[in-house]
């Protein structure tokens, strides 16, 4: 079987990204990150979701990305908004996904293995800039020059196999592949015991998601 690292947060979208990679043949090397997120109910839910999802390996980076600041997500004082913008929002993460698949891009060179999977979506999401089929398509370009494996003939792919799905499509793609929702936590700020805030943009998408797919939000929401 073919080696893949995969990108696992512990919400929806990277659980069916990592099912879809898993049902395509590949043995899937799962990553995740304590990037100084606001709640640690997300990683619990990547380590179920990818012992579930049968991950050959399952590794959580430390990498504190409160340090730098500038999001909801890894700043306290910054308050996580309960109504969609018109712009970008507070919740974007500077670099995230750079930085991330740079991290994934290393495991995978020391895997010896040439894809990548993340799951970002360009249809119902947020408007962040490295969700984009332009930045996924410019980090493949990058993952090929920057490497040795890539300069030897070897170069990586990066699937964002969710990247014009709907919410719906998602979830439904999901199921159809066996993946328990309630494994998820999709919440920007998630309680310790998991349970979703209701009205911040992600639990937002993901509500929205299961009533246009027809099925119920196993979530909890407090």
């Amino acid at each position: 079987m073919k080696k893949a690292v995969v990108l696992v947060s512990g919400g929806l979208d990277s659980a069916t990204t990592l099912a879809i990679a898993k049902s395509t043949g590949y043995a899937c090397y799962a990553l995740s990150f304590a990037y100084g997120q606001r709640h640690r109910a997300e990683l619990a839910a990547a380590v179920r979701v990818a012992q579930v999802l049968g991950a050959v390996e399952h590794k959580t980076i430390a990498l504190d990305l409160s340090g730098i600041g500038g999001s909801a997500l890894t700043d306290m004082h910054i308050a996580v908004p309960d109504h969609p913008s018109a712009d970008i929002p507070v919740t974007y993460v500077p670099a995230r996904n750079s930085i991330f698949l740079a991290v994934a891009l290393g495991w995978a060179e020391v895997l010896g293995a040439q894809d990548i999977f993340i799951g970002v979506n360009a249809v119902d999401y947020s408007g962040y800039p490295d969700c984009r089929p332009e930045f996924v398509a410019a980090f493949e370009r990058l993952a090929s020059l920057g490497t040795r494996a890539g300069v030897e003939g070897k170069p990586f792919h990066i699937h964002a196999p969710l990247m014009r799905f709907s919410k719906a499509d998602i979830i439904r793609r999901g199921m159809a592949l066996g993946v328990d929702y309630s494994l998820t936590v999709s919440c920007y700020a998630a309680d310790g015991h998991g349970r979703a805030c209701g009205v911040c943009d992600s639990c937002r998408l993901r509500s929205q998601g299961f009533v246009e797919a027809g099925v119920p939000d196993p979530a909890i929401y407090r």
